[in-house]
């Protein structure tokens, strides 16, 4: 049995394994990009000095807007428990185009723009810097990137059959990785060991990756934890939808400025909610969302009559069914960041070490292909 499943492991890994050190590295890569990006730009992200308070959110938009262009408008705007993060001011277009502003001197920081390094390293790992073609046909990069990925999940599982020991002795003597035996025996234990400490993380982030790559996976994982598939806003964000035309039925009848509420719906959901840690209000809808544990894209959602600020329909995250959660839960366990710093450095490591794994097995592989070689044919 275990000389099948060496097969498997051996000619899946061949193929896949330096497209699977790839998907990997970038990755790992990707995992503290805000943290390094707000470090690099903190002049973007951060006010030079807090004020005694900050300007009124209208006044912020009202800003903003009269410096845009006709064409673009200011859809929401952000807001950061952390008096020292500036407001990031969200605008119709380009697709998720946004510009942070001092929220104390009404003062535009700059645009928020990806850096090269993680667009890069983000279009590595979900497309192989492949593009979708216009025309809408088979998108070669996504489709590569998922088939090693579900490639990568037989190697895993082929690899814990290989080389699970039989005894606790054996056990312990493969988790560790040896630097002064030689080269051979330290990156054979790096393959070994390193395989076995990042199982499990590399296991989660693969099988939940697989549901960006293809539907019909998705639809199986969906419904192995019971839930249906929603076409498009469904759920959690259809509620907050009924209570927007709730609040809106006269078109006719329509405020000066379409910011005038904001402040007003604002500082109540502030003072609901005093352990938000970040509040986003836009035209007639408004969301918080909590620094805690689990789903990090979990977020209680409310609408509001923008001629008057009144609040008109709560839809609490606690209180949503499971196909409002998943989505949140499958990107917050692929990215490790469920149990905040402690599980995001974890999957980080092991994220690296799944991107050395291919590596280590190649030098192995052809090292015994080497050998064999210079021993020669058998001779009857």
């Amino acid at each position: 049995m275990k000389n099948i499943f060496r097969n498997i492991h051996l000619w899946l890994s061949v193929p896949f394994g330096l497209l699977i050190a790839l998907i990997c590295f970038s990755g790992a890569m990707l995992v503290f990009e805000t943290e390094v990006t707000e470090f690099c730009r903190r002049d973007l992200y951060y006010v030079g000095k807090v004020g005694a308070a900050p300007l009124p959110m209208g006044e912020v938009a009202e800003k903003v807007a009269a410096a845009l262009p006709d064409s673009v408008s200011v859809t929401g705007i952000s807001v950061f428990a952390d008096p020292e993060r500036a407001w990031q001011v969200n605008l119709s277009k380009p697709r998720r185009a946004s510009i942070y502003v001092d929220q104390y001197t009404g003062e535009v920081k700059g645009r928020y723009e990806r850096a090269p390094f993680f667009l890069l390293m983000f279009k590595l790992h979900r497309w192989l810097l492949d593009s979708m073609e216009p025309g809408g046909g088979i998108f070669w990069g996504k489709m590569i990137v998922g088939t090693s990925t579900l490639m990568f999940v037989f190697v895993l599982i082929s690899g814990l059959v290989i080389w699970w020991p039989r005894t606790k002795r054996a056990l312990r003597n493969s988790l560790k990785i040896t630097a002064n035996k030689g080269w051979r025996r330290f990156w054979y234990g790096l393959h070994v060991a390193g395989g076995m400490y990042a199982l499990v993380f590399l296991l989660v982030m693969a099988l939940t990756g697989l549901t960006w790559s293809f539907s019909w996976y998705r639809a199986g994982f969906y419904k192995i934890f019971g839930v249906e598939m929603q076409q498009g806003n469904g759920g959690h964000d259809a509620k907050a939808q009924a209570g927007r035309h709730e609040g809106g039925k006269d078109k006719r009848e329509r405020p000066s400025s379409p910011y005038r509420h904001w402040q007003q719906v604002y500082e109540e959901l502030k003072g609901r909610n005093p352990d938000f840690s970040q509040i986003t209000v836009s035209k007639g809808t408004a969301s918080v969302a909590f620094n805690r544990y689990g789903n990090r894209r979990a977020a209680d959602r409310y609408t509001f009559n923008p001629r008057n600020g009144e609040i008109t329909g709560t839809s609490l995250y606690k209180e949503a069914d499971a196909s409002a959660k998943i989505r949140g839960w499958i990107f917050s366990v692929h990215v490790g960041s469920w149990g905040g710093m402690l599980t995001r450095i974890l999957a980080f490591m092991a994220a690296l070490l799944g991107a050395t794994l291919p590596l280590t097995g190649y030098y192995l592989w052809l090292r015994r292909l080497r050998r064999k070689s210079r021993r020669g044919p058998v001779v009857k």
